[in-house]
């Protein structure tokens, strides 16, 4: 979750007046500061490719755009959004809610209004697609990989090492073809890394741990009841998605290796998803050419098996906005006498005093203790 202040949680649950402002900017210059606007909100979805997105809605048609360079152009220009609170002695507390690429104008030339879809930066290094073939031999470590193919395309891109003790292990060779995905490429080395990555609110290309919702610090209470700050929950418990063995492997044909695996399964006697159980033998299999000894497989394939048996309770709430919460951030819900920590999968944080914010979790871990 962003910093904020614990007077900005603290009036989230009361009255108070909320503020929005949107940026424009292209090559780095702003060209429109606080555009008007009559409804908007950003998505924050942890299970996209693109991290954060950004809806907006322009009354009449002055900004319709009509050339390259105009304000609402999709040939670069960018919106900057950030929404917080203004307090009772008029001073305020902002929090960044992304940088946007705008990707889809819109709108009748008559009447308007103009409709704007935008993107957060992943999406710029997803279109430049490798034109020649492209290794990482030469790369000393899985950081330096990453920070090389990120600038190759944006070279005064911001990466930020967040995972535990700025961890940065030796990278292995591996090839990518001409054409292939630039961000793909990016994703496997984060994940050989045991890692995850993606572009925060601040714009920057974070890698970070992949969360955990057992051990994992609690970023926001929501709780129902008088005081609360729940409005709605919905819950399923679907089996989809939960496995009880994982089978790592790796084939990497630029190290000249041969083909290695690793297996790991759910043994503990005491797990209602144990291996041959009644849940039955369900498999999940991954696999990396960064992967190329069977140690590094099978490192993989237990660090797989902790999240491959969480259960895959879903929960879908509507709570009183915190416009802080990132898509990896664990939550505390207490609701019907029950106190369980679940994982932020998405959100939608409204750019209006009337809009809905909605979060979609997993996990159930119950936090009763």
């Amino acid at each position: 979750m962003y910093a904020v202040t614990p007077r900005f949680l603290a009036t989230l649950s009361t009255s108070h007046v909320m503020v929005v402002k949107v940026d424009a900017f292209y090559n780095g210059v702003l060209t429109a500061a606080d555009l008007p606007f009559t409804d908007g909100s950003v998505t924050v979805d942890r299970g996209s490719k693109t991290r954060r997105s950004l809806s907006l809605t322009v009354a009449g048609t002055k900004l319709l755009p009509w050339a390259e360079g105009d304000v609402l152009s999709a040939y670069g220009q960018q919106l900057v959004v950030s929404r917080g609170i203004r307090y009772s002695d008029g001073s305020e507390e902002w929090v960044p809610l992304g940088t946007f690429r705008i990707n889809e104008p819109s709108g009748d030339v008559h009447m308007g209004p103009v409709s704007i879809t935008g993107q957060s930066m992943e999406c710029a290094i997803s279109d430049d697609a490798f034109q020649v073939p492209t290794t990482t031999k030469g790369q000393s470590t899985c950081v330096d990989a990453i920070t090389t193919l990120i600038h190759q395309t944006l070279p005064d891109a911001a990466i930020a090492n967040l995972t535990s003790g700025a961890r940065n292990p030796a990278v292995a060779t591996a090839n990518w073809d001409a054409g292939s995905d630039r961000w793909d490429a990016i994703t496997q080395i984060a994940s050989a890394m045991q890692a995850e990555i993606y572009v925060d609110a601040q714009n920057r290309f974070v890698i970070a741990d992949l969360p955990d919702v057992v051990n994992g610090p609690v970023a926001w209470d929501i709780a129902d009841g008088e005081f609360g700050n729940l409005v709605s929950a919905a819950r399923s418990m679907p089996r989809t998605g939960v496995y009880n063995a994982v089978v790592a492997s790796g084939e990497n044909s630029s190290s000249g290796s041969t083909p290695v695996s690793g297996t790991a399964k759910d043994t503990d006697p005491s797990s209602p998803t144990r291996w041959g159980g009644p849940f039955g033998k369900v498999t999940k299999f991954i696999s990396s050419a960064l992967w190329t000894t069977s140690g590094d497989c099978q490192a993989a394939a237990q660090y797989a098996l902790f999240d491959a048996t969480a259960p895959n309770v879903q929960m879908s709430i509507d709570s009183l906005p915190n416009p802080a919460l990132e898509g990896n951030d664990i939550i505390r819900l207490s609701y019907v006498g029950k106190r369980e920590r679940y994982l932020v999968q998405s959100l939608t944080i409204p750019l209006t005093p009337d809009g809905g914010f909605s979060i979609a979790l997993r996990g159930g871990k119950d936090d009763s203790s």
